[in-house]
């Protein structure tokens, strides 16, 4: 196994790394592995990414499971919306190109989809984070049905705000980072 040169980690080292069927992700200077997703987390994501796609302006397009490069980090969110060219045969899209990261949350990855990626993120400057939660979590309201969007924008000072929260049976009309609208009941079977 590759050891990185010094105590931290960085988007360079998985170069290094096996191609295994691991998603190896660098967050903080901490490598991070995942396995697989399970098939569920799958289907919304790829539900979800067929509702952005078919929303798109023209000059953004959608990507699923590819690194944001964030200094020396590279964490990878379930989706990306990007703009302007990007290097197709790199590692990464640069965080500048960013227009949206989506997570879905999984059991798994819920510290880290909840915490220290939306942190990341916004470090990264990226001004837009979307976080579906699609099994029952600390905070949820007794009248909300799953999955629930929650969308924030970044503020002046570097912040994610919250500027919807929309469960399951409620269409969600969003105006950030584009026009869309959809219920997000539409994301699970």
């Amino acid at each position: 196994m590759h050891v990185p040169a010094s105590d931290r980690w960085t988007a360079a080292d998985l170069d290094h790394l096996p191609e295994n069927g691991l998603r190896y992700e660098v967050v903080c200077g901490q490598l991070v592995v995942n396995a697989a997703p399970k098939p569920i987390h799958q289907l919304m994501v790829s539900q979800l990414g067929r509702i952005l796609d078919s929303a798109l302006p023209d000059g953004l397009f959608m990507i699923p499971g590819v690194g944001v490069l964030i200094g020396d980090d590279e964490p990878i969110p379930d989706l990306l919306v990007c703009a302007g060219p990007v290097p197709w045969d790199e590692r990464g899209i640069p965080a500048a190109q960013v227009a949206l990261a989506v997570e879905v949350v999984s059991r798994s990855t819920a510290a880290m989809d909840r915490r220290m990626k939306p942190d990341l993120y916004a470090d990264g400057g990226i001004p837009n984070f979307w976080r579906i939660e699609s099994n029952r979590f600390k905070g949820q309201l007794s009248s909300e049905e799953l999955p629930v969007l929650f969308a924030y924008a970044l503020t002046d000072s570097g912040e994610y705000e919250l500027v919807a929260r929309c469960p399951a049976g409620r269409v969600a009309a969003l105006n950030l980072p584009f026009d869309i609208a959809f219920d997000p009941a539409s994301l699970r079977p």
